[in-house]
């Protein structure tokens, strides 16, 4: 018996770190949408170089700002902060643990029957998502900055193996 609970041992541990990941990389690509909601669509930035051509003119275009890279790359250096405002729930009959919003965006009261809140889990849930988006930031802003279908399965599944499991969790809307 002994030596069939040491040999499983590594396999939970490896589930839970892959359950881990998973679900931080999951709350990150929705955290990220929901950030990139809230911009006013009309709200433009310009890009491009600010040289003169021989011709006086400039070759400076502008790009909507919700899905610009700088408004990207400033939503990933602090989007991982969120992390503290999900707990983690078990499945009861797959034992696998996902991680869900503890604290709704505008303020709605949540069923948070099943869900553990603690520091620790949301302390490992953002040192997780920080070292996805610090990883994945090239993918993260490819996939973000064209308004690409099923991010979290483009991104968390396929392009990463990071929920190789989890094609069949079910999308929920912030």
């Amino acid at each position: 018996v002994t030596v069939a609970l040491a040999a499983l041992l590594p396999l939970a541990g490896a589930r839970r770190s892959q359950d881990l990941h998973c679900g931080a990389c999951r709350a990150l690509v929705d955290e990220l949408e929901w950030e990139i909601a809230q911009v006013d669509p009309r709200k433009t930035i310009q890009m491009g170089s600010f040289r003169i051509n021989p011709d006086g003119s400039q070759s400076v275009v502008e790009v909507p700002y919700a899905r610009s890279e700088a408004h990207l790359t400033e939503l990933l250096e602090r989007v991982c902060e969120k992390m503290k405002e999900y707990g983690e729930k078990l499945d009861p009959s797959t034992h696998r643990k996902s991680y869900v919003r503890v604290i709704s965006h505008d303020g709605t009261k949540m069923d948070l029957s099943g869900v553990k809140i603690d520091g620790d889990v949301a302390s490992s849930l953002k040192f997780a998502c920080e070292s996805i988006a610090e990883e994945y930031e090239d993918e993260l802003i490819e996939f973000l900055s064209h308004e690409a279908d099923n991010v979290k399965d483009r991104l968390c599944s396929k392009r990463t193996d990071l929920c190789d499991h989890a094609l069949h969790i079910p999308h929920d809307e912030l």
